[in-house]
């Protein structure tokens, strides 16, 4: 009887499984309709993961057929968990994308081309975005990007404190920068500094290399190019902040508060993005509110203002998504000019959309719109997926001459030796590119010094 018992139970229990995997299929669900919408899984950082659900609801309102799944990723895990997802093929179908990332994942062919969307989306249209915002979503001529927001560099100064140094306007060309610095130390006594120059910031000295013309790689980003005339009268321009005592060697972990000493007139200039507009809104004092404002980088040329970078974030749609056509909808939906006004209004982060600047609240902050103004004019860093180790290179390189560790001779000569290393399989992969498939014999960057 009891094997009888137990010999029924599992029948029933096979029975009752089998009829589980049929129920949705054939029955509709056993009694509950299945739900006809499209769902995508959207990938956002930081503060960016949060605010935007809110304009995920109005797609939806809009969409009625599409649901957004919106998984917040803090930007401290962003790279590992998407390249994690990668590997696992579980990406999402729509995801966000600092700028210099995304020749990353296009060569891990992750990111589905989008220059025929954009051709039959007027409303998303590369004229409607900032050129060398644009420029960092395009490689090899295909666009993998649609522009979310963006940012740049300029000055960040104490305009109390350069106009008592007889310089009410801010610097436009570096020699105009040279005199306020030098007024201004004047002006703060030994104690403080006209500039503050972290250590563990690349972003300055390329963007002065930038605006020498320099071309950081050689050839199709072979190879580095840090001894080129360009990047060598930067790193002397650079380095001449810190012999003449307009800035002192420093990381930011030494700064016990950088609004704090900024408000103390500790230093009276500092290079930073978009995200310290809200910061120093809200951290310095009031009576200080008056007394900073920004400016567009200073020129070398008389051109002004002097090029600075190009970044921000860009949505992508995975190439392997099974709702592609959904996805772009999405990102079409978040690039319209309400969308974007909303998003600032949201999360502060400056729209990528021109037309969204004539927004009241943008277009009469004039710390705003010297951002604005800085954005005309932006370049990509290099296009490659070891960018981010080549900048690592530079800040340790350019740290070493700061500190008299090394020489600027020396310190170019190593850093391009170390860039030249990083590429060693890039340089491989495009000489089996080439017709044939030959391999060079000698893949090297530097001519071999002459036997004697």
């Amino acid at each position: 009887m009891r094997r009888d018992g137990t010999s029924w139970l599992w029948s029933q229990a096979r029975a009752l499984a089998g009829l589980a995997l049929i129920c949705p299929i054939a029955l509709g669900g056993c009694g509950e309709e299945a739900d006809p919408r499209v769902t995508i899984d959207f990938w956002a950082m930081g503060r960016e993961g949060e605010v935007v659900r809110e304009l995920a609801e109005a797609f939806e309102r809009a969409n009625p057929d599409i649901v957004v799944r919106v998984q917040q990723i803090p930007w401290s895990a962003a790279h590992e968990k998407l390249l994690t997802a990668y590997a696992g093929d579980a990406m999402p179908d729509v995801f966000q994308l600092g700028t210099t990332w995304v020749p990353e994942f296009v060569a891990l062919d992750a990111i589905a081309p989008l220059d025929e969307r954009l051709a039959a989306a007027p409303e998303v249209a590369r004229e409607n975005f900032f050129a060398g915002i644009i420029q960092t979503n395009e490689i090899d001529g295909r666009l993998y990007g649609v522009p979310w927001y963006v940012d740049t560099r300029l000055l960040f100064y104490r305009k109390d404190i350069l106009a008592r140094a007889g310089h009410p306007e801010p610097p436009r060309s570096w020699q105009d920068w040279q005199d306020a610095m030098a007024a201004v130390k004047q002006v703060v006594g030994a104690d403080a500094d006209a500039i503050i120059l972290p250590a563990n910031e690349w972003a300055p000295i390329v963007i002065l290399a930038l605006q020498q013309g320099a071309e950081l790689l050689q050839g199709d980003a072979e190879c580095g190019n840090f001894s080129g005339p360009g990047f060598r009268t930067a790193l002397a321009f650079y380095l001449a902040m810190f012999e003449k005592g307009f800035a002192s060697p420093t990381a930011s972990a030494q700064i016990a508060n950088l609004y704090q000493e900024f408000a103390s007139g500790r230093f009276s200039m500092y290079i930073s993005g978009p995200w310290n507009l809200g910061e120093f809104a809200r951290r310095l004092p009031a009576a200080l509110q008056d007394a900073w404002a920004t400016a567009p980088m200073p020129s070398p040329d008389g051109r002004y203002p002097g090029i600075s970078l190009a970044g921000g974030a860009s949505l992508a749609i995975h190439r392997g998504s099974e709702h592609q056509e959904a996805a772009w909808r999405l990102v079409e939906f978040l690039s319209g000019t309400p969308q974007q006004i909303r998003f600032y209004d949201l999360s502060g982060n400056l729209p990528a959309r021109t037309a969204a600047w004539q927004d009241p609240a943008l277009a009469g902050d004039s710390r705003a719109q010297a951002f604005f103004t800085q954005l005309q004019r932006v370049r990509p860093t290099p296009k490659i997926p070891e960018w981010e180790q080549i900048a690592t290179a530079i800040t340790r390189r350019v740290d070493q001459v700061v500190r008299g560790a090394t020489t600027a001779e020396a310190a170019l000569a190593a850093l391009d030796a170390e860039v030249d290393g990083m590429l060693e399989k890039r340089r491989w992969l495009l000489e089996r590119a080439q017709p044939g498939g030959a391999v060079a014999a000698d893949q090297s960057c530097r001519p071999a010094p002459a036997s004697s």
